[in-house]
């Protein structure tokens, strides 16, 4: 590798570059600035330009560059497919040509003086679905760029997506004003109330309304009826100042506490904070008399219309950014200060909604519950508290706001119930729900490192995890390696596609805490009731059957590339990594996957890059249509792992989160066991891997029976362990063959569910 590749590359690893180029940048402009003169230093380029993609106009515009004429910034404009630049966009794949005048469709504008240039290499910048624009480079020497060059702007352009993103939304501005504020009379109260669950659990704590990020201080009545007027533009300018350092302390601190959320979480909030007509607006609102309060008030009512405004719903969320920012500041301007987090532990938050970084908040300050008063939790704000295990119910009834601190709550989320000030009845119902579920619970000196059946069959017990945290605990439980790492969190709680760099420092840490172990990490499921900030697809009018896991992964080859290729950076010296694609759905599919796994593994070592070389490739069966090619599908995989909840789901076409229909969903289904059994055939009889990593894998009526139509390998979730080993340590093998034979000869749901009923009298001990 030639000298100048080893030194850019060392960019696409310097994510604390970009997060310093965030810090020092004075306004949108000047960020975009720097950009470019650090691209082109790194890259040994004599030209580097930001082009922007112009919703409004459809046009890409030039907003920055290093090289070229700066006078032609905001005035150089093409249509998607005009010109080199254009054809990038449209195509949305690397442009690099080493003589570009000769290319077919090139275009040159004289205003900008970009005729001596003979090397061309352009990326398209974009975020999952949204379009935001080039990143283009150029060089004087004919065949300057090469494939290394083309990967590592690759990489810089997804690094740069979020607050490149954030700068373009910036810049482009329509308003339209909208107030939701709702008020409430003092008097009312409420005793009861139903919602629905969103993070399972329960708790019983005092409670506490959480003014999310200040929220309250933005509410437009108040800019006459408080004393304010005495704050001048030098306290508004402290207060940015403290605001931006604040920032830049929470994402260190979600960093060392979440390695998933370490990067720019924040880079949205300190975009707008940096933007001229965000934080100048205020300046010069000050400067003509208005109170400072008032001033970013005003402001921040500007930028909420105009994302609220915008058809796109990741682009709405961008209000919330400009309240939690504006309400920082007001927060540090009135000198306010945050509620001491302590007084929030084992409380019960009651909110209006909430960011996923209040979520991570909250987590870090021990809650035991949160209560969302709005139509809806957003799908990544949900699985976060689900991954952090703190129950979050949802429900409509607004007077939950007006309770009184240290007001007495217990929350049901698993049945949907809120109660105010419980009766003692209902607080020993409460209490002993509890004491029998403590009574079940094992400790990690219960454990034998390894798990064995009755008559002496070796069970290997894995473990489900969502975040890095859950290694800790994972490790207590004496699991035998991660039988299911669910990739998603990364995605769900940024503003933009973690790069590949992001990525690679989360998988390395996986992998380092689990040594000597098998680690199957599921590539990323997306889609469903787990959608992207920063992903249109909430107007899929199915998107549990639409573009959701392997489908997106294979739709957007450049996010599923770069997925791939930072397991396999991270999987290097590692005793077992496995790759495992959901929702796959026939072997065409497969294969098509597989392959990607191949060219990404061809890419690395084109680039000189170790990387794990003999990666287990497999599949997460989830689709009934696998069923009838199973023998086929377990001959070319290395492994197979069943995800039972969305098999059951698709198998007998239940919606499992639907109400009304949820009793259909039946996994002790005559035709759900005999296709489990069908599956697990198959995979014995080629010899490959197999086990169960959905819900059923922990139940005790269920893990005789995938004992005895053959599965020697559970992954559960790791609080599950315990309880998992001691049912396995009770039961016989062949045991568990009669009573599966038995299951396996039912033809109706009633006949099933009476042999589970015998079986569980015969065997009180599991």
């Amino acid at each position: 590798m030639k000298q100048k590749d080893r030194h850019h590359l060392h960019l696409l690893c310097d994510v604390s570059e970009l997060i310093a180029l965030l810090t020092v940048s004075e306004d949108i402009e000047n960020f975009l600035q720097r950009t470019v003169d650090m691209v082109a230093r790194h890259m040994d380029a004599d030209v580097c330009s930001i082009y922007l993609y112009d919703e409004k106009s459809e046009e890409l515009v030039l907003r920055a560059t290093i090289g070229l004429n700066p006078s032609a910034i905001g005035h150089v404009r093409m249509k998607i497919g005009e010109g080199l630049v254009g054809i990038t966009l449209a195509e949305l794949e690397p442009l690099n040509e080493g003589l570009a005048s000769r290319h077919p469709s090139s275009e040159y504008f004289e205003e900008i003086g970009e005729e001596p240039f003979d090397s061309f290499l352009a990326v398209p910048i974009r975020r999952g679905t949204e379009l935001i624009g080039v990143l283009v480079v150029q060089h004087k020497d004919r065949d300057y760029f090469n494939d290394v060059d083309v990967m590592v702007m690759r990489g810089i352009a997804s690094q740069l997506a979020g607050a490149i993103g954030s700068a373009r939304l910036l810049i482009e501005s329509n308003l339209q004003k909208k107030d939701q504020t709702l008020e409430f009379s003092e008097e009312q109260t409420v005793k009861f109330a139903k919602g629905k669950m969103a993070a399972g659990g329960q708790a019983f704590a005092p409670s506490i309304v959480f003014e999310k990020s200040h929220a309250g201080l933005l509410d437009e009545h108040q800019d006459e009826c408080d004393e304010e007027s005495k704050h001048s533009l030098a306290d508004f300018h402290r207060a940015v100042q403290a605001t931006a350092e604040q920032l830049k302390e929470y994402q260190e601190r979600f960093a060392r506490r979440l390695p998933e959320s370490a990067a720019l979480i924040f880079s949205a909030h300190l975009m707008i904070l940096k933007d001229v007509r965000f934080y100048h607006e205020m300046e010069k609102k000050i400067s003509e008399g208005v109170p400072p309060a008032a001033a970013i008030r005003s402001v921040a009512r500007h930028y909420t219309e105009l994302f609220s405004s915008s058809a796109h719903a990741h682009i709405q969320e961008k209000a919330n950014d400009v309240k939690d920012l504006a309400g920082r500041i007001l927060k540090n301007l009135v000198h306010k200060d945050e509620i001491d987090p302590t007084s929030r532990r084992d409380r019960i938050v009651i909110a209006r909604d909430l960011y996923p970084s209040d979520v991570l908040r909250l987590a870090s300050e021990g809650v035991k519950g949160i209560i969302l008063v709005s139509g809806g939790a957003t799908s990544h704000v949900a699985i976060l508290a689900r991954s952090l295990q703190i129950p979050l119910m949802i429900t409509d009834e607004p007077l939950l706001l007006l309770l009184p601190e240290d007001t007495l709550v217990i929350m049901d989320a698993e049945n949907g119930n809120i109660y105010v000030k419980p009766s003692e009845e209902v607080v020993k119902e409460y209490q002993s729900k509890e004491k029998a579920l403590l009574a079940q619970e094992i400790t990690s000196k219960d454990i034998f490192p390894e798990t064995y059946s009755r008559d002496g069959f070796r069970i290997r017990l894995l473990a489900n995890i969502n975040l890095l945290r859950d290694l800790k605990f994972a490790h207590e439980m004496k699991a035998e390696g991660i039988g299911l790492y669910r990739s998603e969190f990364p995605f769900l709680i940024r503003s933009a596609v973690p790069s590949e760099q992001e990525q690679f420092l989360v998988y390395k840490q996986l992998f380092g805490e689990m040594p000597g172990k098998d680690i199957t990490i599921r590539t990323l499921d997306i889609g469903g009731d787990k959608l992207l900030a920063y992903q249109d697809l909430k107007g899929e009018t199915n998107p549990d059957l639409g573009l959701r896991a392997i489908r997106f992964s294979l739709h957007y080859r450049d996010i599923f590339h770069q997925q791939l290729r930072a397991i396999l950076r991270a999987a290097v010296g590692a005793k077992t990594v496995q790759i495992m694609f959901p929702f796959i759905s026939s072997l065409d599919e497969f294969f098509e996957a597989r392959q990607a796994v191949y060219e990404c593994m061809r890419s690395l070592e084109r680039e000189n890059l170790i990387y794990h070389q003999q990666p287990l490739i497999g599949v997460l069966v989830e689709l009934p249509s696998i069923v009838e090619i199973i023998d086929e599908l377990a001959a070319e995989v290395d492994f197979l792992s069943i995800g039972t909840n969305d098999f059951v789901q698709y198998l007998l076409a239940v919606d499992r989160t639907n109400e009304k229909v949820v009793h259909y969903y039946q996994p002790y289904h005559p035709a759900v066991l005999r296709s489990l059994a069908k599956i697990v055939k198959a995979a014995n009889k080629q010899n490959k891997k197999i086990s169960v990593c959905g819900e059923l894998a922990h139940e005790k009526d269920f893990i005789p029976f995938f004992l005895g139509i053959g599965v020697r390998m559970l992954s559960v979730y790791p609080k599950f362990l315990p309880s998992v080993q001691n049912i396995i340590s009770n039961l016989k093998i062949c045991e568990a063959e009669e009573y599966t034979q038995r299951l396996l000869s039912e033809v109706t749901i009633k006949g099933v569910q009476r042999t589970i009923d015998e079986w569980g009298k015969s065997y009180p001990a599991i």
